[in-house]
């Protein structure tokens, strides 16, 4: 069973890493069936693990406004444009 604890603590490169290692391990077919379901299972929680990393970051990402001078004046947050 996949160890959810265990996926929340990974950053985002290590998450993606791992996710990348069981795509190519289910890719070369040689993995037997109940491992396959495992390893599915440990996929998708690190796929939530980087949609929520990501997401989190994108919230973060600020758009720098310019004065009229064209020199940065402050942030704002992003639109999502």
């Amino acid at each position: 069973m996949t160890d959810v604890a265990d996926v929340n603590a990974l950053s985002f490169e290590k998450a993606l890493a791992e996710l990348e290692a069981i795509v190519a391990k289910l890719e070369g077919g040689s993995v037997p069936l109940e491992e396959s379901i495992t390893l599915y299972a440990r996929g998708e929680a690190l796929k939530a693990r980087c949609d929520a990393l990501l997401k989190d970051a994108e919230a973060r990402v600020e758009k720098i406004t310019l004065g009229t001078d064209g020199r940065p004046a402050g942030t704002q947050p992003l639109d999502g444009e």
